[in-house]
């Protein structure tokens, strides 16, 4: 408008030969871009060019209406009525979580499934807007201290920093300025060289998702039945609890958890089961395994090695090549050490490092050949991009058929995909960095963080003189009762016939909700 005046105040001296003031002009100007009317100097508009100039005005001056309803007026009118995002928080005994990524979304859901309150900083106010609807949010810095005082952070029992690395240590710092050593704080960290950093500014434990997922990705590709207790969790001299994957052209493929009659057969008792990407404790006599589900399963050694070869194929059974390790950053440098005093490996990656076997990609044909995927018994699949993690599913699954693929997945979303593409067993980052980060905060004995399965040693008053079968605990709490502690001894030989005696000491195994209705009703 303050240049068209200067315009206006031109055409009347060229094509009127009138002077007028630059207020008139301007004046002019605001009443033809408001189309409040045109009667100061509509008579005085004799030529046509002076005509045309002003048909000009009123199309510039209706154009930038049109522009400025949308690009300014309407987002005005849309932030002044919309609610804004809570900047504060009076809980007390929470988890305060910086920020809201993947892993933080399976973290919440942990927590809620515990009755746990939490509060979620998020610096982004649209974004802490649309988390309100379902999460206590409060909307600001994460590495400011105020911020961190109005989420209460001084009352809160945990802390998760969960942005990048350089974000994480200034969030830390400002925690400990805030809250005293009672607060538990936990940060993640992509690169493991910069953990030291986290704990030197005050870190009570620092986590490494990738590392700990590449860690469980080889633990899959061993061919012995291996040890899933974990730290600190004993049954018995002998006892071990396995994650075993159901294999293509297994005789128990097909078959309900009934039919396969696994008790019976091998003596080896199944708590939990994978089930396309989704954990069931216990799964129903009427669940069908197929070739993707991974059982959970407790028992003796002989007795899990006899389940193994039940859940093999002729094929899987005779192959003996080696593993190749298709990825070798965080991931897959986790994967080739966990496999590195069993097995025979070959990594696979683009670029020439250390460690790296053979340089190509892992989606083409003539790097899978050189690699020896003919002779392959298994191929983990720990690159970076879920996409390109597909697609080498795929290319695997075409140049050999009946080699098991292992596969990383960064998001929940792509679990389904890579089932379907023929992986055999997929874990998503964000569920394992979510499961864990809930397992240390809420201090639970778990055996493993993927599973959330839960060991609790409890008397049972009310089923003392009772069978396991009589008091039917497996249908009626999820709970799986795998040992029994009597007269200072431990009995694993645990069955539908066991008979609970008042001082015996019950192992029981199930999630955090089969837990508690057990405790409910047999404590």
């Amino acid at each position: 408008m303050v240049a068209l005046a200067f315009v206006y105040q031109w055409g009347m001296a060229t094509f009127e030969g009138a002077d007028v003031e630059y207020v008139h002009a301007l004046y002019v100007v605001v009443e033809t871009f408001t189309t409040t009317g045109f009667g100061l100097d509509a008579d005085r508009w004799t030529s046509d060019r002076m005509l045309g100039l002003m048909v000009v005005f009123q199309l510039v001056g209706v154009g930038l209406i049109f522009l400025a309803l949308p690009a300014i007026v309407i987002p005005l009118v849309g932030e002044a009525l919309s609610s804004s995002p809570p900047a504060g928080s009076e809980l007390t005994d929470h988890v305060v979580l910086c920020s809201f990524t993947p892993r933080g979304e399976t973290l919440v859901r942990e927590l809620d499934a515990r009755d746990q309150p939490y509060v979620v900083v998020e610096p982004d106010r649209e974004r802490a807007g649309e988390l309100a609807a379902d999460h206590d949010v409060v909307h600001g810095d994460p590495e400011d201290v105020e911020t961190l005082r109005a989420a209460n952070v001084g009352a809160a029992r945990g802390l998760v920093a969960d942005a990048d690395d350089e974000t994480n240590a200034s969030i830390i710092l400002s925690a400990r300025e805030v809250a005293d050593d009672a607060l538990h704080v936990v940060s993640l960290v992509e690169e493991e060289s910069v953990a030291d950093y986290h704990r030197y500014a005050g870190a009570d434990e620092v986590l490494s998702p990738r590392r700990i997922l590449g860690e469980s990705l080889g633990a899959k590709a061993t061919t012995t039945v291996a040890d899933e207790l974990g730290e600190g969790v004993e049954i018995g001299e002998d006892v071990q609890i396995a994650e075993l994957l159901v294999h293509h052209g297994s005789p128990l493929v097909g078959r309900t958890v009934a039919e396969c009659r696994i008790g019976e057969r091998t003596g080896a008792n199944i708590i939990g089961a994978w089930v396309n990407g989704r954990f069931e404790s216990p799964p129903a006599p009427t669940r069908v395994l197929d070739e993707h589900t991974v059982v959970l399963v407790v028992g003796r050694e002989p007795q899990l090695e006899a389940l193994k070869r039940l859940t093999l194929s002729e094929t899987r059974r005779h192959r003996r090549g080696p593993v190749i390790v298709a990825g070798y950053g965080v991931v897959g440098r986790s994967v080739a050490g966990e496999l590195a005093a069993s097995e025979d490996t070959v990594v696979v990656d683009l670029t020439e490092k250390p460690g790296v076997d053979v340089v190509g990609d892992a989606t083409d044909r003539r790097t899978l050949e050189e690699a020896g995927i003919d002779e392959a018994r298994t191929v983990v699949l720990a690159l970076g991009s879920d996409t390109t993690t597909v697609f080498a599913t795929l290319a695997v699954r075409q140049v050999a058929p009946d080699v098991e693929v292992i596969a990383r997945a960064n998001d929940d979303e792509t679990v389904p995909k890579l089932y379907r593409a023929g992986a055999e067993y997929v874990l998503a980052l964000s569920t394992v960095s979510g499961r864990m980060l809930a397992s240390r905060l809420l201090d639970e004995e778990v055996l493993r963080p993927e599973t959330q399965i839960e060991l609790v040693r409890t008397r049972a008053p009310n089923l003392r003189g009772e069978t396991l079968a009589d008091a039917d605990v497996r249908a009626r709490t999820g709970c799986t009762v795998i040992a029994v502690e009597r007269n200072g001894e431990v009995v694993t030989d645990v069955g539908p016939d066991t008979t609970v005696r008042p001082d015996d000491t019950l192992v029981v195994a199930g999630t955090d909700g089969a837990v508690a209705r057990f405790t409910e009703r047999f404590t």
